[in-house]
């Protein structure tokens, strides 16, 4: 018999700052221009479980409250007599609720008394107070739009004299209905509707090729027992197979290229094999015919990896997750962030240990006032609602944010880019098997492990296939649980390590669909059992158990003489284990509920039916002109601005609620020095405790430069992030025979539409030839610092529409690198060391201001866009890393935003110095050597002892700019004249208090000293 329910309320103290009251409050005025009075936020907990007056009090004081900042209230709703309204928050049946899991299991230790696991007898909620009373629509639209999510999240409102508590039933089963899909008498104008209406995502030729096959298999089907026409579930399967998201059948296209300016015309078959793989399969074979057989296993699983020494590999896996966040900021990234641990952590046979998480999110300007269209967020809202989506599934997972970038331009707007990415170590052998190695056999049993199966996620990967509009679904956004995921990755970490699982896959994009449909082509087919499938709650269609994306779950592929063992562990883990069936070689995906067919699919037509686009590319270089400036400029404003301004100003605020020192081997972090404010290149990660070896983070991204030209933007971005490893004491790879010194590379694409329609998307030829140029540039520096690809991914529809506008992401593209560093005691941080030390400019400045931080200050572009000089470029980098080993240098920081005079500046932040700097003379404007972007370069600083052997190390590539002094103050002179006089103090009160901090609320503060 249920006990009754009895609640336990922690409330802040009187007089104890409510933080999240607060934010609620300003979050309110700001997004929905309510004014709630003062909000009190209060978390609430329902106990299911018999259990006495002083247990209940006892175990709330001793488990829940902390004594210096919460009251506790039992079985009522106390609140101050001034408040008029309330709202509670509370989940859904079958919604993961790992507060109150948590503390069930503190409730259980503290009883000393087991608690059933599968069912819950605690549920955690949220309810807020708020002062003045607001009418029912005003208190539901801030329940919906801030304070959760109507897909995950039950709201009670209303005054608060009648306030109704709501406590989820969870359990139940599916609906079991499967449809037909009549094909055969459809036109092509039906086709496409249809496949709108369905989110298919597939357009006429692919809809025409489904309806091909299943007129040609008419006859096998009856004979069967199988109705000819399609159900709704194998026409999900084939939509989710074929997406974009999973199919990248832009990337695979044959595309016909012309360039305008010079008559140029060719053809590329597929940009993936042709300058991706093929480029990576060129950059191998070097590395083989050098000794260096690090590079293991790319393109072919979920992450790529790499040879760390005979006994570890590194694994690396950034991806995107720009449409769910448009549409739920926070699930959009914490899912995000917990789906790209699950591609290492499920590489070969599985077990990965995540090392560290990195992230680069672009944004529209958060401080944006015009007018939103339908059903667009704010960008200030879908900023904070990343930035705390990254955190939760970053932090509770216990994994380091080490490493990332924010970028901000007004065509972000419509739709952010949400990267992540994460890194994880994972021994060469398991279980005396090759780790990175999927083996599957006949009969190997299919199981799914962690969370349970729901709406959420429903149509993700077609659903990131299209561009968004005024009516994209919520539902398409996955709920993540990174307590829940947690508990999976410790589980299958154990098991791989004991022998008990052949291989493994994450359930991402298409859930099972994807992840069975995948692992099926090894066998060679699969029969599922989707009754068995664990629900969150009831209701749900065999199609929608089949491709929903809940997450925290893995596919794992058992030898049926280990099930019971695994299931055992499972058990001890408190991991949810589900036997759904098994993999076959007959070359069928055959999926059943109760028995009854659901889908039956040829694995040859899900795969390899898609039919081939073929695209037209048209490059005409942008009409661009360098701009007329004032003749006047005073350069110490122009450079407090450009610390000042949004993409150059600090993100410490960002930075420092992400974890980034969890496991403790973080060696270089985001900021350091004295004041801990110092902005770093590059992170360096130690891969453990046992050796010094570690691995160099570094991400490239410069996107207003495709503008000008989206080759020389997609050639700068990968040298910033090689230049930033090389920074931090990081050496090109190949340079010796056998050397062992890994880089491992993910590419991430995101451009808008890209396919021609001379009505929805004129331009879409001038895009993809942007595209491919970008490819291009990819291609040619990959082969000249001979550093290869392992993975990575490309997000083809960024665009959003409503109203009639469309408001389409600048073609984009994220180089994420890491580098195997032999000794993290010999990295260098940028921060200048002592006074006195000799400041020198490594490498050449050119008249390159086109795109720069500089000109976007009067709101100019330029034309002159930076290029990248390869050949120079590796013979510095190659200089830079023997100067390191001889200890020839005390500081480097890469010169990036904002050119020579903001790297200096925030070279002095770490510990207060000064510098003074003498520019030299010539024909290059004291403009653009402030100023410009150019790419290879790097500020140094060396000791007056190594001066010599330096200056005859480095021969002309170095400029002697000066030297660090202990004045505090930065002064750069030129031709005999004072250009900039500035106290570095005050230079970087400008920087710490820039608009990312104030947006944040980090709020003005003076640095720290």
């Amino acid at each position: 018999m249920e006990s009754t329910p009895r609640t336990i309320q922690l409330l802040p103290k009187p007089g104890q700052h409510d933080g999240e009251g607060q934010r609620v409050a300003e979050a309110a005025s700001r997004h929905l221009n309510l004014n709630t009075g003062r909000v009190q936020s209060t978390a609430l907990y329902t106990v299911r479980y018999p259990v006495s007056d002083d247990e209940l009090r006892n175990f709330a004081q001793s488990c829940l409250q902390d004594p210096v900042l919460h009251d506790v209230a039992l079985d009522e709703f106390r609140h101050d007599p001034a408040f008029k309204s309330y709202i509670l928050v509370a989940k859904l049946p079958g919604v993961t609720d790992d507060e109150g899991i948590s503390a069930q299991n503190a409730l259980g230790d503290f009883l000393n008394r087991p608690l059933d696991t599968h069912t819950q007898h605690i549920f955690s909620k949220r309810l807020y107070f708020l002062e003045h009373d607001l009418p029912e629509p005003d208190l539901r639209r801030l329940a919906q739009e801030l304070l959760g999510n109507k897909l995950i999240n039950r709201f009670e409102t209303g005054p608060i004299t009648q306030i109704r508590d709501y406590t989820p039933r969870p359990g139940g089963g599916a609906e079991v209905v499967t449809e037909l899909v009549p094909l055969a008498g459809l036109s092509d104008e039906e086709l496409v509707q249809l496949s709108k209406a369905n989110l298919y995502a597939l357009n006429l030729a692919e809809m025409q090729a489904v309806r091909s096959h299943y007129l040609s298999i008419r006859a096998e089907r009856e004979a069967a027992g199988l109705p000819t026409d399609p159900t709704d579930c194998e026409l999900e399967i084939i939509a989710q197979t074929w997406s974009e998201h999973c199919k990248h059948k832009e990337f695979s296209a044959v595309i016909k290229y012309t360039d305008a300016d010079t008559g140029e015309a060719f053809e590329v078959d597929s940009l993936f094999k042709t300058y991706i793989k093929n480029a990576t399969a060129e950059v191998d074979r070097q590395l083989r015919a050098n000794g260096n057989d690090w590079l293991i296993k790319v393109f072919s699983d979920n992450a790529g990896a790499v040879r760390i020494n005979p006994d570890s590999l590194f694994v690396w896996k950034v991806e995107t997750h720009n449409s769910p966040s448009a549409i739920d900021p926070y699930g959009g990234a914490i899912t995000g962030i917990l789906g790209n641990n699950r591609d290492p952590l499920a590489t070969g046979i599985g077990g990965a240990r995540l090392l560290f998480n990195t992230n680069v999110l672009c944004f529209g300007n958060p401080e944006f006032n015009g007018t939103l269209l339908s059903n667009q967020l704010h960008p200030r809202r879908i900023f904070e609602g990343v930035r705390k989506g990254i955190e939760d599934g970053g932090n509770k997972s216990g994994v380091p944010t080490v490493n990332g970038a924010i970028v901000f331009d007004d065509r972000y707007a419509g739709k952010p880019l949400v990267y992540c990415g994460t890194g994880a170590v994972m021994p060469m052998q398991l279980a005396g098997l090759d780790s990175w190695e999927k083996k599957i056999d006949p009969q190997d049993r299919i199981i799914m492990a962690g969370g349970r199966v729901g709406k959420d996620g429903i149509h993700g990967a077609t659903f990131s296939s299209i561009e968004l509009d005024e009516t994209s679904p919520a539902t398409a956004v996955q709920i993540g649980s990174p307590i829940t995921q947690k508990l999976a990755m410790d589980f299958l970490i154990l098991a791989s390590r004991r022998g008990l699982i052949k291989c493994s896959t994450d359930n991402g994009a298409g859930g099972l669909s994807s992840s069975i449909g995948e692992l099926a082509t090894i066998s060679g087919g699969a029969v599922v059992e989707l009754e068995k499938v664990p629900l969150k709650y009831a209701g749900l269609r065999p199609w929608e158990i089949f491709v929903s994306e809940s997450q925290e779950r893995f596919t794992l592929a058992v030898e049926p003489g280990k099930l019971g063992a695994l299931l055992e562990l499972g058990r001890e883990m408190e991991v949810e284990l589900t036997d759904i069936g098994y993999f076959t070689d007959n070359g069928l995906l055959d999926v059943r509920f109760d028995d009854k067919p659901v889908a039956y699919l040829h694995m040859e037509f899900l795969h390899e039916g898609v039919p081939r686009k073929v695209l037209e590319a048209e490059w005409t270089r942008p009409e661009a002109l360098e701009p007329t400036l004032p003749a006047d400029l005073d350069y110490t404003d122009v450079l407090t601005r450009l610390l000042g301004s949004l993409n150059i100003c600090s993100r410490e605020s960002v930075i420092r609620q992400y974890d980034h020192e969890v496991k403790g081997r973080t060696i270089i972090k985001p900021l350091m020095g004295a004041t801990g404010q110092a902005p770093q290149d590059a992170a360096v990660v130690r891969f453990n405790f046992e050796s010094w070896e570690g691995v160099a983070v570094s991400n490239g991204i410069l996107p207003r430069f495709g503008d000008l030209d989206a080759y020389h933007m997609s050639a700068g971005a990968f040298d910033e992030a090689v230049r930033q490893i090389v920074a931090v004491g990081g050496k090109l790879p190949n340079l010796s025979y056998s050397d062992g010194t890994f880089w491992s590379v993910n590419d991430n694409f995101c451009v808008p539409d890209s396919v021609y329609d001379p009505v929805t998307n004129p331009d879409g030829k001038f895009k993809l030839a942007k595209l491919v140029r970008m490819c291009q540039a990819l291609r040619d520096a990959t082969a000249a610092y001979c550093i290869p690809l392992t993975s990575g991914k490309d997000s083809m529809k960024n665009d959003f529409k409503a109203d009639g506008v469309k408001i389409s992401v600048p073609p984009t593209v994220l180089y994420s690198m890491t580098a195997k560093i032999e000794d993290v005691r010999r990295t260098i941080t940028s921060d200048f060391k002592q006074e006195g030390d000799v400041v020198y400019l490594l490498g050449e400045t050119y008249d390159e201001l086109g795109g720069s931080e500089f000109y976007q200050l009067f709101g100019e572009l330029g034309a002159n866009v930076p290029k990248v000089r390869f050949e120079e470029a590796k013979a510095l980098y190659i200089l830079i890393g023997q100067a390191n080993e001889q200890r020839l240098i005390q500081s480097c920081h890469d010169l990036s935003d904002g050119g020579l005079a903001v790297a200096l500046a925030e070279a002095t932040f770490g510990y207060g110095f000064g510098a003074e700097v003498e520019l030299p003379a010539g024909a290059l404007s004291l403009t653009a050597q402030l100023f410009a972007e150019s790419h290879s370069r790097f500020v140094a600083t060396v000791a007056p002892e190594d001066v010599v052997a330096f200056e005859r190390h480095f021969g002309l590539r170095a400029t002697r700019l000066g030297r660090v002094t202990a004045d505090g103050q930065l002064t750069f002179r030129h031709g005999g004249q004072t250009v900039v006089a500035a106290d570095t103090a005050a230079l970087r009160r400008e920087w710490t208090n820039g608009p990312v901090n104030r947006i944040i609320g980090f709020g003005q503060h003076e640095p720290a000293h």
